[in-house]
C-alpha cells in the first residue's frame, strides 16, 4: 500500500497541450521574421541575377509560414474537440521536425524545459489520435515497453518473450503481461528504438500504444507515424531508465478506448 501511494505521488503532472502548441506557434513568428531579414538582405543581390528572383524566395517563404500556421491552426481545432482537417496531419508532423528544435530554444528563456515541451507533444497527439475515432481488434494492437520496466535484479529475461515473466509482482511486466492475456493485444518489451521499430515492423499492426518517456514516446509516435500510436508516459519513481512503472488503470482505459469491444481475443 505504502509503495503505491509512493507511485501514485511520483506520477508526472498532466502536461498542458497549449504549451506546446503555444511555443511551436512562437516558433513560426520567430522563423517567419528571420525569412523576412534574409529576404531583406538577398533582393539586391537577386535583383541583380535575375529580377524575378526575390518575388520568388519571397512567395516561398510567405508559402512556408502560410502553410506552418494553418497547419497548428487546424491541430489546435483538432485539440480543442473543433472540426478539423485530417488531411493536414502528415504535413503538421513533418512540421513539428522542424520547428521543435525552434521551440526548445525559445522555451529556455521562460523556464520551459525540453521534457515540458515532449510531454505536451504527447497530450496533444493522444487527443488527435482519439478524434480520429481508431478502432482496432486486439490482434491487430501492439503495446511496447521499455526494458526498464522490468525489476533490475529479476533474472528473467523478457525482452523476446515477455511471457518468460512469472508474474510475482515485484514490477508492473506481470500486470501487462496479465492484461495481454486478458485482452489478446500483442505485447513487447524493447531495449530501445532500434528494436522497437523492428517490432513494429515485424508484427504489422493496426494502432500501437507505447509506454515510454517522454522523448522516447516524442520520436517513436513521429517514427511510426503514419500508422496511428498513442503514449503512456512511465513513472520514474526510482530515476530514469532503472525500475520504471506505469499506472496500469490508465493503459487499461487507454486499451478500452482503442480495441474494438467484439474483438477481444483471450490468449491462452
Amino acid at each position: 500500500m505504502q509503495e503505491n501511494k509512493l507511485v501514485a505521488a511520483m506520477q508526472p503532472k498532466r502536461p498542458r497541450k497549449r504549451l506546446f502548441l503555444g511555443m511551436l506557434f512562437l516558433s513560426v513568428l520567430v522563423l517567419g521574421g528571420g525569412m523576412a531579414v534574409i529576404w531583406y538582405i538577398c533582393v539586391p543581390g537577386l535583383a541583380q541575377i535575375q529580377r524575378d528572383l526575390p518575388d520568388i524566395l519571397g512567395a516561398v517563404f510567405v508559402f512556408f509560414v502560410i502553410l506552418a500556421f494553418l497547419c497548428l491552426l487546424n491541430m489546435t481545432l483538432a485539440a480543442a474537440g473543433l472540426p478539423y482537417l485530417p488531411v493536414l496531419r502528415s504535413r503538421t508532423y513533418s512540421l513539428i521536425h522542424v520547428l521543435f528544435p525552434v521551440a526548445v530554444r525559445l522555451g529556455k528563456p521562460f523556464g520551459i524545459t525540453r521534457r515540458q515541451l515532449e510531454g505536451s507533444f504527447i497530450a496533444t497527439s493522444n487527443v488527435l489520435f482519439h478524434r480520429l475515432g481508431i478502432r482496432v481488434s486486439a490482434d491487430k494492437l501492439l503495446v511496447v515497453t521499455p526494458h526498464c520496466l522490468q525489476l533490475a535484479r529479476c533474472p528473467h529475461k523478457v525482452t523476446r518473450d515477455p511471457d518468460n515473466c512469472k508474474q510475482c509482482g515485484g514490477c508492473d511486466v506481470g500486470a501487462l503481461v496479465a492484461l495481454s492475456h486478458e485482452m489478446g493485444f500483442h505485447f513487447f518489451i524493447a531495449t530501445g528504438g532500434t528494436l522497437a521499430r523492428q517490432i513494429v515492423y515485424n508484427t504489422k499492426p493496426q494502432a500501437v500504444l507505447a509506454i515510454a518517456c517522454e522523448r522516447d514516446l516524442m520520436s517513436g509516435i513521429q517514427d511510426v507515424y503514419p500508422l496511428p500510436a498513442v503514449g503512456v508516459l512511465n513513472i520514474r519513481s526510482n530515476g530514469p531508465c532503472y525500475n520504471t512503472h506505469v499506472d496500469i488503470e490508465e493503459v487499461r482505459r487507454q486499451l478500452e478506448n482503442i480495441i474494438l469491444k467484439d474483438g477481444r481475443k483471450k490468449r491462452e
